[in-house]
């Protein structure tokens, strides 16, 4: 429909394409005053949740960590507050926002007039806030926090990732140093080994440990739960294809997932195996990399990162398999089940002595 024609001089109408013009420039300024106005409320929302913890904790504790006054008060507290402010004043809200201030203490500097403003970055809403206050540990919390702010982490994503452990499988393989730094800057992708974990989680695939499946049906599911697989590879990670065809001397292959890594710039080419890895399959992982780095690789590309995911892995058996080969070839476990992340944080303690 031809838009309705708006007369600023006499009878002369106005083209459309400059009245679209127009439109456009009012709608990115309507869409931006949105954008500011949601981080200002977000920021308000947090201001005060955390400002009221801070009256909370010094009345009952006079700033102490200990609490003097008990539960006892959180629950009379709350049953006024609801009365007076409305919904929002639960109990174990109001045990939230103590939290957020003991957990969260830095805050900007203000005058007496003014109560502080706690500084959070904007990426983090009060729901954001929630999941991570649950962290006891604080480099654990700092992590999950500093990767919530580089990667945009939606609160169900936080709460998958805190669920299956994520920090504490990722420090698993560093030493003391390495742990810290995954804690205060998150992480950094900058070699191969960056982007594999020993071990996958694949609880969302919802196949029971003990039941019977095929490699065919697992790579399906995988396939169904592409977003929440991209989830558990980590960053950078891009799909390419799945069954692979290539041809060596009239001899066709298949492999199973085709991925490209837009960070390190390098194709990431994965075989499933529902079973134990063995020498062979390795052996076959290293004839694909070869393939790829021979003929797909274009001008810019970095050599190949091969990863062969098997239910059960021989540490012994690969040693010996993958002497001399490519260091770029992992072969890595997957569980179906989220991991036990008492017995992973001892593990992640013990790297901390």
């Amino acid at each position: 429909m031809e838009l309705e024609r708006i007369n600023t001089k006499g009878n002369v109408p106005v083209p459309d394409d400059e009245l679209m013009h127009l439109a456009d420039r009012i709608v990115a300024l309507v869409e931006d005053g949105k954008r500011q106005l949601a981080v200002s409320i977000n920021q308000i929302v947090k201001t005060t949740y955390w400002n009221v913890g801070r009256h909370i904790v010094e009345f009952e504790q006079q700033g102490n960590a200990k609490a003097k006054y008990g539960t006892s008060l959180l629950t009379r507290l709350a049953q006024i507050l609801r009365a007076r402010v409305g919904r929002g004043y639960s109990r174990p809200n109001l045990n939230n926002m103590r939290k957020f201030y003991l957990m969260f203490p830095i805050c900007q500097t203000s005058d007496k007039l003014n109560p502080p403003i706690v500084q959070t970055s904007d990426r983090l809403t009060w729901s954001h806030i929630c999941e991570l206050i649950t962290i006891d540990d604080p480099l654990e919390r700092e992590f999950y926090q500093n990767e919530c702010i580089s990667e945009g982490w939606s609160v169900d994503v936080l709460h998958r990732q805190k669920e299956s452990g994520l920090f504490m499988r990722l420090a698993q393989s560093k030493d003391k140093e390495g742990v810290l730094q995954l804690a205060h800057h998150g992480q950094k992708i900058q070699t191969a080994e960056d982007v594999v974990k020993d071990t996958y989680t694949l609880e969302f695939l919802g196949i029971e440990d003990k039941s019977r499946y095929k490699e065919s049906e697992l790579e399906q599911k995988l396939i169904d739960n592409m977003q929440k697989f991209l989830l558990e590879l980590g960053k950078g990670f891009a799909f390419i294809d799945r069954q692979y065809a290539l041809t060596i001397n009239n001899v066709h292959y298949h492999i199973d997932l085709v991925f490209y890594h837009r960070i390190l710039k390098c194709f990431v080419l994965i075989d499933i195996k529902r079973g134990a890895v063995k020498h062979k399959d390795i052996g076959q992982m290293n004839m694909y990399m070869g393939y790829f780095a021979k003929e797909e690789n274009v001008e810019g590309d970095n050599p190949p990162i091969g990863i062969i995911l098997g239910h059960y892995k021989d540490e012994l058996m690969v040693e010996y398999a993958t002497y001399g080969m490519d260091s770029n070839l992992f072969v890595s476990k997957y569980e179906l089940f989220l991991p036990n992340k008492e017995e992973l944080r001892r593990l992640v303690k013990a790297i901390l002595k």
